[in-house]
């Protein structure tokens, strides 16, 4: 088992006064990537902190302790700890692999990481039993896990097999360096055709399993959209995510009134079809959503990488049938 990282770190003028939280995290943001400080992100850093494994002179402080010129500050990072998932193995489509990241066409109706109800089957088993070496940084439950998507969108998910992999791609994330393209089905047709969504998003008050943009609170939340076919009440739209909200893409039609055909968290609409598309429809299980492209630039070699995954069967039918 590897050996926990110790860095020891003084505070010089520039830096007192400063947070220690935010100390730490300047630090992680300046350093070159072979130092153990590199990439850790505040809320992994305030963990740290709360679990005592920052000192500040000896003693453990609070994440909002003032520092003083040459304050020094040991920091003990944790090595990672050991997968304790059993591999299931399972169909995979890959889209890209290679020593440092797998991209995958991830099915719908699969879901990411294990969690509450979902302690096996999921495509972290799947991606342990096919490549065995996922990045650590996600923990026990999540390894490799950059980005997620629903249980029930399919398309594109990058995961990284190793840390500094894992780290880079988070970073390009964050900036907003990954174009993220999706198609989806929605109910009625959204004026103008061309256009975006800018609105906060936060979770519901009454209903924490839901989102919502109406309250203007929340973070800042930017879909861009563009209308690719209009029939039988339904339009097919693309979008380009600029932010990375949970449900960002759902919430954003939804609230405007036009919700993804099939989701029953938050369509609203009512919508009757007419014969074919009625039957075609009720053999969907799921709504319609489709992340089918990824473009980023490669965490460690200096290409562009450009994944997509083709619409799978049953938005396919209920496309050619409007």
């Amino acid at each position: 088992m590897s050996e926990p990282e110790v860095v020891q770190l003084i505070v010089g003028s520039v830096e007192a006064g400063m947070r220690l939280d935010q100390f730490l995290v300047s630090v992680a943001t300046s350093v070159s990537d072979e130092d153990p400080m590199y990439g850790l992100t505040r809320s992994y850093l305030q963990k740290l902190i709360a679990g005592g494994f920052i000192l500040v002179n000896g003693l453990p402080a609070k994440a909002s302790c003032k520092l003083k010129p040459n304050d020094t500050i040991f920091v003990t990072i944790p090595a990672p700890e050991p997968l304790d998932l059993v591999p299931e193995s399972m169909s995979l489509d890959i889209l890209f692999e290679d020593e440092h990241l797998v991209v995958v066409n991830k099915p719908a109706g699969l879901v990411v990481h294990p969690g509450a109800g979902h302690a096996h089957g999921t495509l972290v088993h799947g991606l342990l039993a096919h490549c065995t070496d996922l990045s650590g940084i996600g923990g026990k439950q999540r390894p490799g896990i950059v980005h997620r998507l629903d249980r029930d969108t399919s398309g594109t998910l990058v995961v990284a097999k190793h840390d500094l992999a894992h780290i880079r791609l988070v970073e390009a994330f964050k900036n907003r360096q990954i174009i993220k393209i999706y198609d989806g089905i929605v109910i009625g047709s959204p004026t103008p055709p061309v256009g975006r969504f800018d609105s906060p998003i936060e979770r519901h008050a009454t209903d924490r399993k839901r989102f919502t943009s109406k309250t203007g609170r929340g973070k800042p939340s930017i879909t861009e959209y563009k209308t690719l076919k209009r029939g039988s009440g339904l339009t097919h739209l693309e979008f380009n995510l600029l932010t990375g909200r949970t449900h960002q893409i759902r919430v954003h039609v939804s609230d405007a009134g036009y919700p993804l055909l099939g989701d029953t968290t938050y369509g609203r609409r009512s919508y009757s079809p007419t014969e074919p598309l009625r039957s075609i429809i009720g053999s969907v299980t799921r709504h319609a959503l489709h992340a089918r492209r990824l473009q980023f630039q490669h965490p460690i070699l200096d290409i562009l990488l450009c994944c997509e995954a083709p619409l799978p069967p049953d938005l396919l039918a209920i496309l050619t049938a409007m």
